[in-house]
Protein backbone atom coordinates (compact mmCIF):
# COMPACT_ATOMS: atom_id res chain seq x y z
CA UNK A 1 0.00 0.00 0.00
CA UNK A 2 1.35 3.42 -0.99
CA UNK A 3 2.31 5.88 1.73
CA UNK A 4 0.52 9.24 1.53
CA UNK A 5 1.53 12.59 3.04
CA UNK A 6 -1.04 15.02 4.43
CA UNK A 7 -1.19 18.70 3.44
CA UNK A 8 -3.40 21.19 5.21
CA UNK A 9 -4.50 23.20 2.17
CA UNK A 10 -3.45 22.43 -1.41
CA UNK A 11 -4.60 25.87 -2.49
CA UNK A 12 -1.81 27.44 -0.42
CA UNK A 13 1.31 26.83 -2.55
CA UNK A 14 3.64 28.10 0.16
CA UNK A 15 2.16 25.57 2.57
CA UNK A 16 3.01 22.76 0.13
CA UNK A 17 6.58 24.03 -0.32
CA UNK A 18 7.12 24.18 3.45
CA UNK A 19 5.62 20.72 3.95
CA UNK A 20 7.88 19.13 1.33
CA UNK A 21 10.92 20.94 2.72
CA UNK A 22 10.13 19.62 6.19
CA UNK A 23 9.77 16.09 4.79
CA UNK A 24 13.18 16.33 3.15
CA UNK A 25 14.80 17.53 6.37
CA UNK A 26 13.10 14.83 8.43
CA UNK A 27 13.97 11.93 6.11
CA UNK A 28 17.52 13.25 5.74
CA UNK A 29 17.97 13.15 9.52
CA UNK A 30 16.89 9.48 9.61
CA UNK A 31 20.00 8.36 7.73
CA UNK A 32 22.72 10.35 9.50
CA UNK A 33 24.45 7.24 10.86
CA UNK A 34 24.15 5.54 7.47
CA UNK A 35 25.91 8.45 5.76
CA UNK A 36 28.71 8.38 8.33
CA UNK A 37 29.29 4.66 7.77
CA UNK A 38 29.46 5.19 3.99
CA UNK A 39 31.94 8.00 4.49
CA UNK A 40 34.26 5.58 6.30
CA UNK A 41 34.00 3.06 3.45
CA UNK A 42 34.89 5.77 0.93
CA UNK A 43 37.94 6.67 3.00
CA UNK A 44 39.21 3.10 2.86
CA UNK A 45 38.41 2.70 -0.85
CA UNK A 46 40.48 5.67 -1.97
CA UNK A 47 43.10 5.95 0.78
CA UNK A 48 46.77 5.94 -0.16
CA UNK A 49 47.95 5.42 3.44
CA UNK A 50 46.32 5.00 6.84
CA UNK A 51 46.50 8.71 7.62
CA UNK A 52 43.37 9.10 5.47
CA UNK A 53 41.40 6.41 7.32
CA UNK A 54 39.72 6.03 10.69
CA UNK A 55 42.74 4.18 12.19
CA UNK A 56 45.09 7.12 11.52
CA UNK A 57 45.56 7.66 15.27
CA UNK A 58 47.35 4.35 15.86
CA UNK A 59 50.90 4.82 17.26
CA UNK A 60 52.70 3.16 14.35
CA UNK A 61 55.58 4.64 12.44
CA UNK A 62 54.60 2.77 9.25
CA UNK A 63 51.27 3.82 7.73
CA UNK A 64 50.84 1.38 4.86
CA UNK A 65 47.29 0.89 3.61
CA UNK A 66 46.63 -2.54 2.07
CA UNK A 67 43.85 -1.81 -0.49
CA UNK A 68 42.12 -5.18 -0.16
CA UNK A 69 38.67 -3.66 0.10
CA UNK A 70 39.39 -1.69 -3.09
CA UNK A 71 40.50 -4.84 -4.91
CA UNK A 72 37.28 -6.63 -3.87
CA UNK A 73 35.26 -3.68 -5.14
CA UNK A 74 37.01 -3.73 -8.52
CA UNK A 75 36.66 -7.50 -8.84
CA UNK A 76 32.95 -7.41 -8.03
CA UNK A 77 32.37 -4.57 -10.48
CA UNK A 78 34.26 -6.28 -13.32
CA UNK A 79 32.47 -9.60 -12.85
CA UNK A 80 29.03 -8.07 -12.33
CA UNK A 81 29.37 -6.13 -15.59
CA UNK A 82 30.62 -9.21 -17.45
CA UNK A 83 27.58 -11.17 -16.27
CA UNK A 84 25.08 -8.39 -17.06
CA UNK A 85 26.42 -7.74 -20.57
CA UNK A 86 27.96 -11.00 -21.86
CA UNK A 87 27.53 -9.75 -25.44
CA UNK A 88 25.81 -7.05 -27.47
CA UNK A 89 22.59 -9.03 -27.84
CA UNK A 90 21.44 -9.14 -24.20
CA UNK A 91 17.77 -8.18 -24.67
CA UNK A 92 14.80 -10.39 -25.49
CA UNK A 93 11.15 -9.57 -26.15
CA UNK A 94 8.36 -11.74 -24.77
CA UNK A 95 4.94 -10.90 -26.19
CA UNK A 96 1.70 -11.52 -24.32
CA UNK A 97 -0.47 -11.86 -27.44
CA UNK A 98 -0.15 -13.57 -30.82
CA UNK A 99 0.29 -10.25 -32.62
CA UNK A 100 3.00 -9.06 -30.23
CA UNK A 101 4.97 -12.31 -30.50
CA UNK A 102 5.53 -12.24 -34.25
CA UNK A 103 9.11 -12.34 -35.50
CA UNK A 104 8.78 -8.89 -37.10
CA UNK A 105 7.45 -7.26 -33.92
CA UNK A 106 10.07 -8.96 -31.76
CA UNK A 107 12.91 -7.91 -34.05
CA UNK A 108 11.67 -4.31 -34.32
CA UNK A 109 11.34 -3.79 -30.57
CA UNK A 110 14.67 -5.44 -29.78
CA UNK A 111 16.45 -3.45 -32.49
CA UNK A 112 14.88 -0.16 -31.40
CA UNK A 113 15.76 -0.63 -27.73
CA UNK A 114 19.28 -1.87 -28.50
CA UNK A 115 19.84 1.24 -30.63
CA UNK A 116 18.55 3.63 -27.95
CA UNK A 117 20.50 1.96 -25.17
CA UNK A 118 23.70 2.25 -27.18
CA UNK A 119 23.19 5.90 -28.18
CA UNK A 120 22.25 6.96 -24.63
CA UNK A 121 25.33 5.33 -23.02
CA UNK A 122 23.15 2.90 -21.10
CA UNK A 123 26.04 0.57 -20.26
CA UNK A 124 28.16 3.42 -18.88
CA UNK A 125 25.31 4.53 -16.61
CA UNK A 126 24.71 0.96 -15.43
CA UNK A 127 28.44 0.71 -14.63
CA UNK A 128 28.10 3.74 -12.34
CA UNK A 129 24.99 2.21 -10.74
CA UNK A 130 26.81 -1.07 -10.09
CA UNK A 131 29.54 0.91 -8.31
CA UNK A 132 26.85 2.59 -6.17
CA UNK A 133 25.38 -0.85 -5.47
CA UNK A 134 28.77 -2.09 -4.24
CA UNK A 135 29.90 1.06 -2.39
CA UNK A 136 26.64 2.09 -0.75
CA UNK A 137 24.59 -1.11 -0.93
CA UNK A 138 21.88 0.94 -2.67
CA UNK A 139 21.54 2.34 -6.18
CA UNK A 140 18.85 4.61 -7.59
CA UNK A 141 17.96 5.51 -11.16
CA UNK A 142 15.10 6.85 -13.25
CA UNK A 143 14.55 6.86 -17.02
CA UNK A 144 13.74 10.13 -18.73
CA UNK A 145 12.67 10.99 -22.27
CA UNK A 146 15.11 13.65 -23.39
CA UNK A 147 15.57 15.85 -26.41
CA UNK A 148 19.21 16.86 -26.63
CA UNK A 149 19.73 19.65 -29.15
CA UNK A 150 22.53 21.99 -30.18
CA UNK A 151 22.87 24.86 -32.60
CA UNK A 152 24.96 24.71 -35.73
CA UNK A 153 27.58 27.50 -35.34
CA UNK A 154 27.51 28.23 -39.10
CA UNK A 155 23.83 28.08 -40.01
CA UNK A 156 22.28 28.65 -36.57
CA UNK A 157 20.03 25.68 -37.20
CA UNK A 158 18.84 23.69 -34.17
CA UNK A 159 19.92 20.06 -34.53
CA UNK A 160 18.69 17.20 -32.38
CA UNK A 161 21.68 15.12 -31.30
CA UNK A 162 19.61 12.54 -29.43
CA UNK A 163 15.89 12.05 -28.91
CA UNK A 164 14.63 9.15 -26.85
CA UNK A 165 14.73 7.46 -23.45
CA UNK A 166 17.81 7.86 -21.30
CA UNK A 167 18.76 6.33 -17.97
CA UNK A 168 19.73 8.87 -15.32
CA UNK A 169 21.69 7.91 -12.21
CA UNK A 170 20.52 9.36 -8.90
CA UNK A 171 23.23 9.74 -6.29
CA UNK A 172 22.35 7.96 -3.03
CA UNK A 173 23.10 11.26 -1.27
CA UNK A 174 20.52 13.16 -3.36
CA UNK A 175 17.39 11.10 -2.70
CA UNK A 176 15.49 10.66 0.55
CA UNK A 177 12.36 8.66 1.27
CA UNK A 178 10.41 7.08 4.09
CA UNK A 179 12.70 4.16 5.05
CA UNK A 180 9.95 2.40 7.03
CA UNK A 181 7.67 1.92 4.02
CA UNK A 182 6.93 -1.67 3.01
CA UNK A 183 8.12 -1.18 -0.57
CA UNK A 184 10.28 1.44 -2.25
CA UNK A 185 7.87 1.80 -5.18
CA UNK A 186 5.08 2.87 -2.79
CA UNK A 187 7.23 5.15 -0.62
CA UNK A 188 7.03 8.93 -1.21
CA UNK A 189 10.36 10.33 -2.33
CA UNK A 190 12.18 13.65 -2.58
CA UNK A 191 15.10 14.13 -4.98
CA UNK A 192 17.40 17.10 -4.42
CA UNK A 193 19.37 18.84 -7.16
CA UNK A 194 21.71 21.81 -6.76
CA UNK A 195 22.60 23.81 -9.87
CA UNK A 196 23.95 27.20 -10.80
CA UNK A 197 21.76 29.91 -12.25
CA UNK A 198 23.65 29.63 -15.53
CA UNK A 199 23.09 25.90 -15.94
CA UNK A 200 19.41 26.40 -15.09
CA UNK A 201 19.10 29.08 -17.76
CA UNK A 202 20.85 26.81 -20.29
CA UNK A 203 18.44 23.95 -19.59
CA UNK A 204 15.44 26.24 -20.02
CA UNK A 205 16.76 27.36 -23.40
CA UNK A 206 18.00 24.03 -24.76
CA UNK A 207 15.54 21.49 -23.33
CA UNK A 208 11.84 21.86 -24.16
CA UNK A 209 10.82 19.71 -21.18
CA UNK A 210 12.43 22.27 -18.83
CA UNK A 211 10.31 25.25 -19.93
CA UNK A 212 8.25 24.94 -16.76
CA UNK A 213 11.20 26.44 -14.85
CA UNK A 214 11.04 29.79 -16.64
CA UNK A 215 8.75 31.55 -14.14
CA UNK A 216 10.46 29.93 -11.14
CA UNK A 217 13.87 30.92 -12.50
CA UNK A 218 12.83 34.56 -12.81
CA UNK A 219 11.46 34.55 -9.27
CA UNK A 220 14.65 32.96 -7.90
CA UNK A 221 16.78 35.60 -9.63
CA UNK A 222 14.56 38.40 -8.28
CA UNK A 223 14.77 37.02 -4.73
CA UNK A 224 18.56 37.06 -4.89
CA UNK A 225 18.64 40.61 -6.24
CA UNK A 226 16.30 41.77 -3.50
CA UNK A 227 18.41 40.16 -0.77
CA UNK A 228 21.66 41.60 -2.11
CA UNK A 229 20.18 45.11 -2.54
CA UNK A 230 18.54 45.29 0.91
CA UNK A 231 21.04 43.42 3.04
CA UNK A 232 20.79 43.83 6.80
CA UNK A 233 22.37 41.14 8.94
CA UNK A 234 19.73 41.55 11.65
CA UNK A 235 16.98 40.61 9.17
CA UNK A 236 18.48 37.15 8.79
CA UNK A 237 19.50 36.37 12.35
CA UNK A 238 16.29 34.44 12.90
CA UNK A 239 17.03 32.37 9.78
CA UNK A 240 20.34 31.05 11.07
CA UNK A 241 18.75 27.70 11.76
CA UNK A 242 17.00 27.50 8.38
CA UNK A 243 20.17 26.32 6.68
CA UNK A 244 20.23 24.83 3.23
CA UNK A 245 22.42 21.74 3.02
CA UNK A 246 25.99 22.87 2.52
CA UNK A 247 25.40 26.50 3.55
CA UNK A 248 25.75 28.15 6.94
CA UNK A 249 22.40 29.95 6.65
CA UNK A 250 19.56 30.69 4.28
CA UNK A 251 21.00 34.16 3.69
CA UNK A 252 24.36 32.81 2.56
CA UNK A 253 22.52 30.43 0.27
CA UNK A 254 20.69 33.33 -1.40
CA UNK A 255 23.98 35.17 -1.71
CA UNK A 256 25.39 32.32 -3.82
CA UNK A 257 24.72 31.50 -7.48
CA UNK A 258 23.26 28.09 -6.62
CA UNK A 259 19.62 27.07 -6.85
CA UNK A 260 18.22 24.11 -4.94
CA UNK A 261 15.34 22.05 -6.32
CA UNK A 262 13.35 19.52 -4.30
CA UNK A 263 11.31 17.15 -6.48
CA UNK A 264 8.57 15.29 -4.61
CA UNK A 265 7.17 12.08 -6.11
CA UNK A 266 4.19 10.35 -4.56
CA UNK A 267 0.64 10.73 -3.24
CA UNK A 268 -0.65 13.47 -0.97
CA UNK A 269 -3.98 14.19 0.74
CA UNK A 270 -5.63 17.60 1.04
CA UNK A 271 -7.13 17.70 4.54
CA UNK A 272 -9.05 20.88 3.73
CA UNK A 273 -11.00 19.50 0.76
CA UNK A 274 -10.67 15.78 1.51
CA UNK A 275 -9.23 15.08 -1.94
CA UNK A 276 -6.51 12.52 -2.63
CA UNK A 277 -3.89 13.39 -5.24
CA UNK A 278 -2.29 10.21 -6.60
CA UNK A 279 1.07 9.98 -8.32
CA UNK A 280 1.99 13.67 -8.38
CA UNK A 281 5.22 15.48 -9.12
CA UNK A 282 5.91 18.68 -7.17
CA UNK A 283 9.06 20.78 -7.67
CA UNK A 284 10.06 23.24 -4.93
CA UNK A 285 12.61 26.01 -5.53
CA UNK A 286 14.62 27.54 -2.68
CA UNK A 287 12.42 25.60 -0.24
CA UNK A 288 9.96 28.46 -0.47
CA UNK A 289 7.83 28.31 -3.64
CA UNK A 290 6.43 25.83 -6.14
CA UNK A 291 7.80 25.58 -9.69
CA UNK A 292 5.34 22.90 -10.84
CA UNK A 293 2.69 20.60 -9.43
CA UNK A 294 1.46 18.17 -12.06
CA UNK A 295 0.28 14.56 -12.31
CA UNK A 296 3.20 12.28 -13.03
CA UNK A 297 2.37 10.80 -16.43
CA UNK A 298 3.12 7.10 -16.38
CA UNK A 299 1.24 4.08 -17.65
CA UNK A 300 2.48 2.15 -14.62
CA UNK A 301 0.65 4.44 -12.16
CA UNK A 302 3.76 4.98 -10.03
CA UNK A 303 6.86 7.17 -10.24
CA UNK A 304 9.43 5.45 -12.41
CA UNK A 305 12.22 5.71 -9.84
CA UNK A 306 13.96 2.40 -9.20
CA UNK A 307 16.00 1.13 -6.29
CA UNK A 308 18.05 -2.00 -5.70
CA UNK A 309 19.68 -3.07 -2.44
CA UNK A 310 22.53 -5.57 -2.07
CA UNK A 311 21.62 -7.10 1.30
CA UNK A 312 18.04 -6.41 2.36
CA UNK A 313 17.18 -5.36 5.91
CA UNK A 314 13.97 -6.10 7.76
CA UNK A 315 11.71 -3.05 8.18
CA UNK A 316 14.26 -0.72 6.58
CA UNK A 317 14.55 0.11 2.87
CA UNK A 318 18.22 1.11 3.20
CA UNK A 319 20.11 -2.10 2.38
CA UNK A 320 23.63 -3.10 3.41
CA UNK A 321 26.44 -3.29 0.92
CA UNK A 322 29.02 -6.06 0.35
CA UNK A 323 31.77 -3.87 1.84
CA UNK A 324 29.96 -2.82 5.02
CA UNK A 325 31.00 -5.85 7.06
CA UNK A 326 34.54 -5.77 5.71
CA UNK A 327 35.64 -2.42 7.15
CA UNK A 328 36.64 -3.98 10.48
CA UNK A 329 38.66 -6.68 8.72
CA UNK A 330 40.35 -4.05 6.55
CA UNK A 331 41.21 -2.21 9.76
CA UNK A 332 42.69 -5.44 11.13
CA UNK A 333 44.77 -6.06 7.98
CA UNK A 334 46.23 -2.56 8.12
CA UNK A 335 46.91 -2.97 11.83
CA UNK A 336 48.78 -6.26 11.33
CA UNK A 337 50.70 -4.97 8.31
CA UNK A 338 51.97 -1.86 10.06
CA UNK A 339 52.63 -3.63 13.34
CA UNK A 340 54.68 -6.21 11.43
CA UNK A 341 56.57 -3.45 9.59
CA UNK A 342 57.35 -1.66 12.85
CA UNK A 343 58.51 -4.94 14.37
CA UNK A 344 60.81 -5.48 11.39
CA UNK A 345 62.27 -2.01 11.93
CA UNK A 346 62.91 -2.84 15.57
CA UNK A 347 64.42 -6.19 14.57
CA UNK A 348 66.82 -4.58 12.09
CA UNK A 349 67.57 -1.51 14.22
CA UNK A 350 66.81 -2.71 17.73
CA UNK A 351 66.61 -0.65 20.86
CA UNK A 352 69.77 -0.87 22.97
CA UNK A 353 69.67 -1.67 26.67
CA UNK A 354 72.76 -0.17 28.34
CA UNK A 355 73.77 -1.45 31.74
CA UNK A 356 76.41 0.11 33.98
CA UNK A 357 79.00 2.68 32.93
CA UNK A 358 79.33 2.75 29.14
CA UNK A 359 81.06 5.48 27.21
CA UNK A 360 79.10 7.27 24.52
CA UNK A 361 79.32 5.61 21.12
CA UNK A 362 77.77 5.78 17.68
CA UNK A 363 75.80 2.73 16.74
CA UNK A 364 77.17 1.27 13.47
CA UNK A 365 79.25 -1.49 11.87
CA UNK A 366 82.67 -2.06 13.50
CA UNK A 367 81.99 0.37 16.32
CA UNK A 368 84.04 -0.20 19.53
CA UNK A 369 82.29 0.21 22.85
CA UNK A 370 84.18 0.88 26.07
CA UNK A 371 82.65 0.04 29.43
CA UNK A 372 83.65 -0.92 32.94
CA UNK A 373 83.54 -4.41 34.37
CA UNK A 374 79.84 -4.21 35.24
CA UNK A 375 78.77 -2.51 32.02
CA UNK A 376 76.86 -4.17 29.19
CA UNK A 377 75.08 -3.29 25.93
CA UNK A 378 72.27 -5.59 24.76
CA UNK A 379 69.95 -5.59 21.76
CA UNK A 380 66.22 -5.49 22.65
CA UNK A 381 64.79 -7.29 19.61
CA UNK A 382 61.08 -8.18 19.47
CA UNK A 383 59.96 -11.80 19.50
CA UNK A 384 60.36 -13.31 16.00
CA UNK A 385 56.81 -14.71 16.06
CA UNK A 386 55.63 -11.41 14.60
CA UNK A 387 56.69 -12.77 11.18
CA UNK A 388 53.65 -15.09 11.22
CA UNK A 389 51.42 -12.04 10.78
CA UNK A 390 51.70 -12.50 6.98
CA UNK A 391 49.79 -15.79 7.27
CA UNK A 392 47.08 -14.15 9.35
CA UNK A 393 46.77 -11.33 6.81
CA UNK A 394 46.37 -13.87 3.97
CA UNK A 395 43.59 -15.62 5.90
CA UNK A 396 41.76 -12.33 6.44
CA UNK A 397 42.05 -11.45 2.74
CA UNK A 398 40.58 -14.80 1.69
CA UNK A 399 37.72 -14.48 4.16
CA UNK A 400 36.94 -10.96 2.93
CA UNK A 401 36.53 -12.20 -0.64
CA UNK A 402 34.26 -15.02 0.49
CA UNK A 403 32.13 -12.74 2.67
CA UNK A 404 31.66 -10.32 -0.24
CA UNK A 405 30.43 -13.13 -2.49
CA UNK A 406 33.56 -13.03 -4.65
CA UNK A 407 35.43 -16.31 -4.10
CA UNK A 408 38.73 -16.91 -5.86
CA UNK A 409 37.30 -19.54 -8.21
CA UNK A 410 35.12 -16.80 -9.71
CA UNK A 411 38.06 -14.40 -9.89
CA UNK A 412 40.22 -16.76 -11.97
CA UNK A 413 42.30 -18.30 -9.15
CA UNK A 414 42.10 -22.05 -8.63
CA UNK A 415 41.99 -23.44 -5.12
CA UNK A 416 44.67 -26.01 -4.17
CA UNK A 417 44.24 -29.74 -4.80
CA UNK A 418 43.77 -32.06 -7.75
CA UNK A 419 40.26 -32.16 -9.16
CA UNK A 420 38.55 -33.95 -12.01
CA UNK A 421 36.70 -31.94 -14.66
CA UNK A 422 33.38 -32.75 -12.99
CA UNK A 423 34.65 -31.71 -9.57
CA UNK A 424 35.85 -28.39 -11.00
CA UNK A 425 32.38 -27.72 -12.44
CA UNK A 426 30.65 -28.59 -9.15
CA UNK A 427 33.03 -26.46 -7.11
CA UNK A 428 32.71 -23.51 -9.48
CA UNK A 429 28.92 -23.63 -9.36
CA UNK A 430 28.99 -23.74 -5.56
CA UNK A 431 31.58 -20.99 -5.25
CA UNK A 432 29.67 -18.68 -7.57
CA UNK A 433 26.26 -19.21 -5.97
CA UNK A 434 26.25 -15.99 -3.91
CA UNK A 435 27.66 -14.00 -6.80
CA UNK A 436 25.08 -15.33 -9.28
CA UNK A 437 22.22 -14.86 -6.84
CA UNK A 438 23.12 -11.21 -6.29
CA UNK A 439 23.63 -10.29 -9.94
CA UNK A 440 20.48 -12.16 -11.05
CA UNK A 441 18.50 -10.23 -8.44
CA UNK A 442 20.01 -6.96 -9.70
CA UNK A 443 19.06 -7.78 -13.28
CA UNK A 444 15.53 -8.94 -12.48
CA UNK A 445 14.53 -6.30 -9.92
CA UNK A 446 16.43 -3.31 -11.31
CA UNK A 447 17.58 -3.57 -14.95
CA UNK A 448 14.44 -5.27 -16.26
CA UNK A 449 11.89 -2.73 -14.95
CA UNK A 450 14.18 0.11 -16.05
CA UNK A 451 14.38 -1.15 -19.64
CA UNK A 452 10.60 -1.67 -19.77
CA UNK A 453 10.08 1.82 -18.38
CA UNK A 454 12.32 3.23 -21.12
CA UNK A 455 10.23 1.39 -23.73
CA UNK A 456 7.06 2.81 -22.16
CA UNK A 457 8.50 6.33 -22.35
CA UNK A 458 9.20 5.82 -26.03
CA UNK A 459 5.66 4.60 -26.70
CA UNK A 460 4.21 7.59 -24.88
CA UNK A 461 6.43 10.32 -26.33
CA UNK A 462 7.23 9.19 -29.88
CA UNK A 463 4.85 11.28 -32.00
CA UNK A 464 6.81 11.21 -35.25
CA UNK A 465 9.02 8.79 -37.09
CA UNK A 466 12.37 7.96 -35.56
CA UNK A 467 15.24 6.66 -37.67
CA UNK A 468 17.56 4.08 -36.16
CA UNK A 469 20.83 2.69 -37.48
CA UNK A 470 21.08 -1.09 -37.94
CA UNK A 471 24.16 -3.10 -38.88
CA UNK A 472 23.41 -6.22 -40.93
CA UNK A 473 25.42 -8.99 -39.27
CA UNK A 474 25.64 -11.10 -42.45
CA UNK A 475 26.55 -8.48 -45.03
CA UNK A 476 28.05 -5.78 -42.78
CA UNK A 477 25.90 -3.17 -44.50
CA UNK A 478 24.45 -0.23 -42.57
CA UNK A 479 20.65 0.01 -42.80
CA UNK A 480 18.53 2.94 -41.63
CA UNK A 481 15.03 1.98 -40.52
CA UNK A 482 12.12 4.32 -39.77
CA UNK A 483 10.28 3.47 -36.53
CA UNK A 484 6.79 4.69 -35.66
CA UNK A 485 4.84 4.54 -32.44
CA UNK A 486 2.81 1.61 -33.73
CA UNK A 487 5.97 -0.38 -34.50
CA UNK A 488 7.02 -0.50 -30.82
CA UNK A 489 3.53 -0.68 -29.27
CA UNK A 490 2.68 -4.19 -28.16
CA UNK A 491 1.68 -6.11 -25.07
CA UNK A 492 4.67 -7.84 -23.59
CA UNK A 493 7.89 -7.33 -21.72
CA UNK A 494 11.55 -6.73 -22.46
CA UNK A 495 13.75 -9.19 -20.58
CA UNK A 496 17.52 -8.82 -20.21
CA UNK A 497 19.06 -12.25 -20.74
CA UNK A 498 22.52 -11.65 -19.37
CA UNK A 499 23.09 -12.61 -15.75
CA UNK A 500 20.16 -15.00 -15.26
CA UNK A 501 21.10 -17.15 -18.25
CA UNK A 502 24.86 -16.67 -18.18
CA UNK A 503 25.58 -19.33 -15.54
CA UNK A 504 22.84 -21.79 -16.48
CA UNK A 505 23.79 -21.70 -20.16
CA UNK A 506 27.46 -22.16 -19.34
CA UNK A 507 26.59 -25.11 -17.08
CA UNK A 508 24.45 -26.82 -19.75
CA UNK A 509 27.09 -26.24 -22.40
CA UNK A 510 29.77 -27.72 -20.12
CA UNK A 511 27.60 -30.77 -19.43
CA UNK A 512 26.98 -31.33 -23.15
CA UNK A 513 30.71 -31.07 -23.84
CA UNK A 514 31.48 -33.56 -21.07
CA UNK A 515 28.81 -35.92 -22.36
CA UNK A 516 30.16 -35.98 -25.92
CA UNK A 517 33.71 -36.50 -24.69
CA UNK A 518 32.66 -39.41 -22.48
CA UNK A 519 32.22 -43.08 -23.54
CA UNK A 520 28.45 -42.65 -23.28
CA UNK A 521 28.53 -39.84 -25.82
CA UNK A 522 30.58 -41.99 -28.22
CA UNK A 523 28.24 -44.98 -28.02
CA UNK A 524 26.38 -45.36 -31.37
CA UNK A 525 23.37 -46.73 -29.52
CA UNK A 526 23.06 -43.35 -27.78
CA UNK A 527 24.10 -41.05 -30.66
CA UNK A 528 21.53 -42.62 -33.01
CA UNK A 529 18.75 -41.24 -30.79
CA UNK A 530 20.08 -37.66 -30.50
CA UNK A 531 18.77 -35.15 -33.04
CA UNK A 532 21.52 -33.19 -34.76
CA UNK A 533 19.09 -30.41 -35.69
CA UNK A 534 17.83 -30.10 -32.13
CA UNK A 535 21.39 -30.09 -30.82
CA UNK A 536 22.39 -27.34 -33.26
CA UNK A 537 19.39 -25.24 -32.18
CA UNK A 538 20.31 -25.83 -28.54
CA UNK A 539 23.86 -24.66 -29.09
CA UNK A 540 22.59 -21.58 -30.95
CA UNK A 541 20.35 -20.74 -27.98
CA UNK A 542 23.00 -21.42 -25.32
CA UNK A 543 25.60 -19.33 -27.12
CA UNK A 544 23.02 -16.59 -27.84
CA UNK A 545 24.00 -16.31 -31.51
CA UNK A 546 20.55 -16.43 -33.14
CA UNK A 547 21.12 -13.10 -34.86
CA UNK A 548 24.20 -14.40 -36.69
CA UNK A 549 22.30 -17.01 -38.72
CA UNK A 550 24.77 -19.79 -37.93
CA UNK A 551 22.17 -22.57 -37.68
CA UNK A 552 20.18 -23.46 -40.82
CA UNK A 553 18.80 -26.80 -41.95
CA UNK A 554 21.36 -28.77 -44.01
CA UNK A 555 23.38 -25.61 -44.54
CA UNK A 556 26.66 -27.54 -44.35
CA UNK A 557 25.61 -29.81 -47.26
CA UNK A 558 24.46 -26.84 -49.30
CA UNK A 559 27.72 -24.99 -48.69
CA UNK A 560 29.74 -28.14 -49.50
CA UNK A 561 27.84 -28.61 -52.76
CA UNK A 562 28.34 -24.94 -53.56
CA UNK A 563 32.07 -25.23 -52.88
CA UNK A 564 32.34 -28.29 -55.11
CA UNK A 565 30.44 -26.51 -57.87
CA UNK A 566 32.72 -23.45 -57.65
CA UNK A 567 35.78 -25.71 -57.67
CA UNK A 568 34.59 -27.57 -60.76
CA UNK A 569 33.83 -24.28 -62.50
CA UNK A 570 37.31 -22.94 -61.74
CA UNK A 571 38.93 -26.15 -62.96
CA UNK A 572 36.98 -25.96 -66.20
CA UNK A 573 38.09 -22.34 -66.67
CA UNK A 574 41.72 -23.34 -66.24
CA UNK A 575 41.34 -26.12 -68.80
CA UNK A 576 39.82 -23.74 -71.34
CA UNK A 577 42.57 -21.18 -70.81
CA UNK A 578 45.64 -23.40 -70.88
CA UNK A 579 44.40 -26.13 -73.26
CA UNK A 580 44.87 -29.90 -72.81
CA UNK A 581 47.85 -31.13 -70.88
CA UNK A 582 50.86 -32.28 -73.00
CA UNK A 583 52.42 -35.48 -71.63
CA UNK A 584 56.20 -35.72 -71.62
CA UNK A 585 56.51 -32.46 -73.57
CA UNK A 586 55.12 -33.99 -76.83
CA UNK A 587 52.60 -31.74 -78.69
CA UNK A 588 49.12 -33.15 -78.81
CA UNK A 589 48.18 -35.04 -81.97
CA UNK A 590 51.79 -35.95 -82.91
CA UNK A 591 53.03 -39.46 -82.55
CA UNK A 592 56.53 -40.77 -82.50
Amino acid sequence: MARTIDIRDVGDKDEIAVRISDLYTSWESYRTNWIESKKEIQEYLFATDTSFTSNSHLPWKNRTHVPKITQIRDNLHANYMAALFPNENFLNWEGDTRDSETAAKRTTIKTYMANKLKLSDFRTTVSQLVLDWIDYGNCFAMPQYVTEVHKDPLTGETIASYVGPKLVRISPYDIVFDPTAADFADAPKVIRTLRTLGSLAADIEDKPEMKYLQEAFERAVQNRRTVQANYRQSDFTKNSRLSIDGFSSFFHYLQSDLVEELHFYGDFYDKESGKLYKNYLISVIDRSFIARMVPNDSWFGKPQIFHCGWRQRSDNLYAMGPLDNLVGMQYRINHLENAKADAWDQFILPVLKIKGAVEDFEYGPGERIFMDADGDVEFMRPDATFMTASNEIAVYEQKMEEYAGAPKEAMGFRTPGEKTKYEVQVLENGANRIFLNKISYFEEKFIEPIVNSMLELSKRNLDKRDTIRILDEQTGAVIFQDITKEDITARGKIRPIGARHFASHANILQNLTNLYNSPIGQDPAVINHISGKALAKTLEFLLNVESYGIVKENVRLEELAESQQVGASLQQGIMETTGPQIPNGVPGGLEQ
